[in-house]
């Protein structure tokens, strides 16, 4: 059975374009990202990372720390 424990969703503020170059400048870089999205048009503007070595709390410290809301979606 296929673990997904990888994939973390977030609910989060960022809802415009200078947000999401923001988030470009922040993920684009890191290489323990292996890929991101993120849905403005969700009313919950939701965040999807892909990695093997992150949590959800140091994307939610790396977004607050930036001036974004952010809290993992369950």
């Amino acid at each position: 059975m296929e673990s997904f424990d990888h994939i973390l969703i977030f609910k989060t503020n960022i809802n415009c374009d200078g947000d999401k170059q923001l988030l470009h400048t922040l993920l684009d870089g890191n290489h323990a990202i292996e890929s991101w999205s993120i849905d403005m048009e969700d009313e919950d503007c939701v965040l999807r990372i892909v990695s093997h070595h992150l949590s959800h709390c140091q994307i939610i410290e790396l977004l607050n720390t930036h001036g974004h809301q952010c809290c993992e979606l369950t």
